[in-house]
């Protein structure tokens, strides 16, 4: 089905809670994360309009020097930096903190950065529809604020673990599968 001009005018921002979509693909089976086709994937959502920011949140994590296990996630991660913002993919990247307490981790600051993003971009006029990449309820109210600026929302979330309060909230939803994404699954580094 081809876009009618009008569509292909419409300018689309695409938001990606990185950590939630991680565990999500990786759910799927979906492996070599660091090396994903992000910039695809986007431009996939996207289908024909024309794709005018795309942006990927996450906590950045710190390791000890002696921390052997923390390290190699460390460097593992800034691959996955040098990879989204290299040319081929695209990304802004907006980074949050990760918290260590009682033994569990916990991502920081990525919501807030992503909500206000998604609220700035609507009062500027930066966009017109936006792709949201999570399945976080915390950022129903941006939602609701953005869709009474006249912007429209397009949640994007995995038909294995769906957000009903975000399928709700959305203009649109489109819920992938492992067939979906696979496509975008980079079987050796680039």
């Amino acid at each position: 089905m081809e876009a009618k001009e009008s569509e292909k005018q419409q300018r689309v921002a695409v938001f990606i809670d990185g950590s939630n979509l991680h565990y999500k693909l990786r759910d799927l089976g979906i492996r070599n994360l660091i090396y994903f086709g992000y910039g695809e994937f986007s431009q996939w959502l996207a289908m024909e309009r024309n794709l005018v920011a795309k942006t990927y949140y996450i906590g950045v994590v710190r390791a000890k020097e002696n921390d052997k296990k923390g390290q190699e996630l460390r460097k593992n991660q800034l691959r996955l930096f040098n990879h989204l913002s290299s040319k081929q993919q695209g990304f802004h990247i907006e980074r949050g903190y990760i918290m260590h307490n009682d033994g569990t981790f916990h991502e920081k600051g990525v919501d807030v950065k992503m909500a206000v993003d998604f609220l700035v971009g609507a009062y500027e006029n930066l966009y017109d529809t936006a792709i949201l990449v999570s399945s976080d309820t915390d950022l129903i109210p941006a939602i609701e604020k953005v869709r009474s600026l006249g912007k429209k929302v397009e949640y994007i979330g995995f038909s294995h673990k769906p957000s009903f309060g975000l399928i709700k909230n959305a203009d649109e939803t489109k819920l992938l599968t492992k067939g979906d994404v696979e496509k975008f699954q980079f079987h050796q580094k680039t």
